[in-house]
């Protein structure tokens, strides 16, 4: 199905729906902390630069994330690979034990590092009152409620639907549909905010749902119609581009 234009008169919206993992949850610099914490007076990155070793980092963890979503992999041996895979060009971690401590002790800063998008938490208590809340995602549902509790979210969320229940991933249309009926909306009051192109805006697009594409990384906006923003921050600009109210 081709996007239909964004430009199209839709009603004032009643449903806010948003992605999580770089949308609410600042994934990334999380990802860019914990790699740093992981490698640091460890000689074989003391020349290594952070950037670089994130966007590998990055690159193995799109390529795999959609294993995992498949069952291909466990959590477990995504990470245990995922990491196999960045250490071994460095000669870290050359004996299994060696990686799955390396593992461990990553994840566990990763998840002691998390943090909100900034602007993100200021943006659900505001629109709380007013608008039902949902949260797309694809990932797995333990994994997105413990991000929600630990980034004192939960109570803002009206529902959290993720690939994992759903048995589809976005862009697939019938992942929104399960949002809309779940949030008792319909698709033209519905706004998606999203950062991923294909998953947020075309997915929501394909819905029939307004999106709001979130370009905090300064990407090229391949459809010039669909809105966008850099940033959830300041509150009332944001506010004004999801809602038409400040």
């Amino acid at each position: 199905m081709l996007p239909l234009p964004t430009s199209l008169p839709f009603p004032r919206p009643t449903t806010i729906l948003f992605d999580l993992d770089d949308t609410l949850f600042d994934h990334a610099n999380t990802a860019r902390a914990a790699l740093a914490n992981s490698t640091t007076g460890l000689p074989e990155f003391q020349a290594v630069d952070l950037e670089v070793l994130y966007q590998q980092y990055s690159e193995i963890l799109e390529e795999i994330h959609p294993r995992v979503l498949a069952g291909e992999f466990t959590p477990v041996e995504a990470r245990r690979l995922r990491f196999q895979r960045l250490l071994a060009p460095y000669g870290y971690a050359t004996t299994l034990d060696e990686l799955d401590l390396f593992v461990v002790q990553h994840y566990g800063s990763y998840q002691r590092l998390r943090r909100p998008v900034p602007g993100a938490l200021e943006l659900l208590h505001a629109l709380k009152p007013h608008y039902r809340i949902g949260i797309v995602t694809n990932n797995r549902t333990a994994e997105q409620q413990e991000k929600l509790a630990q980034l004192g979210m939960t109570h803002l969320i009206d529902a959290l639907i993720t690939s994992e229940d759903v048995g589809v991933p976005k862009p697939n249309p019938h992942i929104y549909q399960v949002a809309l009926e779940r949030l008792q909306s319909r698709a033209p009051e519905t706004v998606m905010v999203g950062d991923n192109w294909t998953a947020d805006v075309i997915g929501a697009l394909e819905a029939g749902i307004r999106p709001l594409w979130l370009n905090r990384f300064g990407a090229t906006r391949p459809l010039p119609h669909v809105e966008e923003i850099t940033s959830l921050e300041p509150l009332a600009a944001t506010l004004l581009a999801i809602t038409g109210q400040q």
